[in-house]
This record gives C-alpha cells, structure tokens and sequence, in this order.
C-alpha cells in the first residue's frame, strides 16, 4: 500500500500520469524540491539506465552533475542526487552515452541499442548480453526531429521502432523523447515535436518532453516563439530576450540556480532538464518497484 500512496503523492506535484497511463514529464515537472526523498532513494536502488544522446541531450546529465552540489548546498541529504555509471557508493546507475549516436542516425540507433543489450531473454524481457541488469533506455534528439518530420520518415525511423523494441525487451522501459526547440523551423518542429507528444499520449508510452521544458520559465511564463538557447521571438521573428538569461540575472546563483554545462543553451535550461529528470526516475522507481 505505502508503494501505491507513494506513487499518488508524486503525482499531486506534477502533471504527469500516473505509471499505468503512461508518463509524461514536461515543464510541470520542474519542482525538485516536491519529489519525496524516498522516491529518490528508490530510483537509486531500483534503476539501472542507459542513456544515448549527442551534444543537446548532454543538458540532462550535465545538469545533473551539477545538481549534486547545489542540493547540498540548500539542505538536502549530502550527495542524495549523484549519480554515476554502476550506481557505486549509492548512487543513480546511469550509463552515460552509453550507446552512440542520437535517435536521428537511423537504423544506427536502433542497432546500437540492440547490440547493447544482446538478444532479448524471453524471461525477463531485458537483454542477456553484459548490460543484462539494465531496466531503463532513454535516447535523445539533436538536431534532426524536424527534418524526420519534413522528410515523412518520424513514425518510419523512431516511432515504430522504439514500439518494436518495447516489444522485444519488454522488461525495458524504453523513454521516448520530443526533439529541442528550433525557432528557424518553428512550425515544422512543433508539429513534430507534436506528433511524438500525442503517440505517447493516446498509446500510453513514456514520455521526456525536451521541448516542452524549454518552452517555459521557472515562473511557468510559456515562450511560444523560443529557441534551443532560451532566445525568444515575437510572432513575426523579432528577437524579444533570452528568458533564461533574463531570469539568472533577476535571482540568485548557488540559491535559485546554479551553473553547469548546457550545450547550445544556458545553465537554468539544464537545470530545468535535471530537476525534470529526476521526477522521471522517481516515477519509473515506484513503477517498476510496484511492478516487479
């Protein structure tokens, strides 16, 4: 029962379905400070994921890394949120860039994912190779969503095949993920970045809305003609600001924010990614904790 009520009281703070419905986590998803310790302890003990990405997807683990210091530094439990590859000394079990490439190299994505794991074990739905103890893959996008979209290949070269992996490793939670924020192809992109938001919707899946999350501030002031570097625009294309920079500017580093590594964008966007971050493990934990 306490894992039941556990699960419900995350889902007070965030917006995001419950595990059986799917999840989505998007920008309502950005209060670190509203996730229960113990669902946090729970992902560090029950998590073991792999992560594949490029330069934009290094915004999530680079503001994770720089998380670990901040949370110390404002009272929480000492080094409650680090993380490495193994999940040594307590830590989160996360392989970073542990498969190459983006989910935009296709099919190479998909067969580095494949040759990651090892065959399917027809048991315990996971792989049999070297990574047999991994429950989680989550890829992520650079640059290519929009032109997937363009080209009429996005459901042929992502969708399917992730659904065809959910498949075949079916002891794996596979996150899909939208594609980041691209103001020079502002209507293609979010049509895009649509499609991915409403296939995980209607189908149940697990869902890390990259874009969503850069599309609003911490204030939830929502920047409907922004960029992958928090620059906003104006409806006909005029540059308005940067809302990242803007808010670092108006509040205090080491105690709202902090600096960290965010490829092509600014320190509160990765700060935004790793806070949403960890309301993914902490729901996939109870999850698969429930499940198990």
């Amino acid at each position: 029962m306490k894992k039941i009520i556990l699960l419900v009281s995350i889902a007070i703070f965030c917006t995001s379905q419950t595990f059986s419905q799917g999840i989505i986590v998007n920008h309502t998803c950005t209060k670190i400070e509203q996730i229960p310790e113990s669902a946090i302890q729970t992902a560090k003990q029950n998590l073991h994921i792999a992560y594949g990405h490029t330069s934009h997807g290094s915004q999530i683990t680079d503001g994770m890394t720089g998380l670990v210091a901040f949370m110390n530094g404002n009272g929480y439990t000492n080094d409650l949120y680090t993380w490495n590859n193994g999940g040594t000394d307590g830590a989160l079990d996360l392989n970073d860039y542990a498969m190459e490439g983006d989910v935009g190299y296709y099919p190479d994505w998909v067969n580095n994912t494949r040759n990651y794991l090892g065959a399917p074990d027809m048991i315990t739905g996971r792989g049999t190779g070297e990574n047999a103890d991994v429950n989680v893959i989550i890829w992520s996008w650079c640059g290519q969503v929009t032109t997937k979209y363009q080209s009429g290949t996005l459901i042929s070269e992502y969708i399917d095949p992730m659904v065809q992996l959910e498949t075949d490793y079916f002891g794996i939670k596979f996150v899909y993920m939208t594609g980041h924020l691209d103001h020079w192809q502002d209507a293609d992109n979010k049509a895009a970045n649509q499609v991915i938001r409403d296939f995980c919707l209607v189908d149940h899946k697990i869902l890390y809305d990259f874009s969503d999350i850069e599309s609003y501030d911490p204030d939830d002031s929502f920047f409907q003609f922004a960029g992958d570097d928090c620059s906003y625009y104006s409806a006909t294309g005029d540059l308005l600001g940067n809302w990242a920079i803007e808010w670092q500017n108006s509040h205090t580093v080491d105690v709202d924010w902090y600096e960290c590594g965010s490829a092509h964008s600014q320190p509160l966007n990765a700060n935004q990614k790793a806070y949403a971050a960890w309301w993914l493990w902490a729901f996939l934990a109870v999850g698969i904790k429930i499940q198990v």
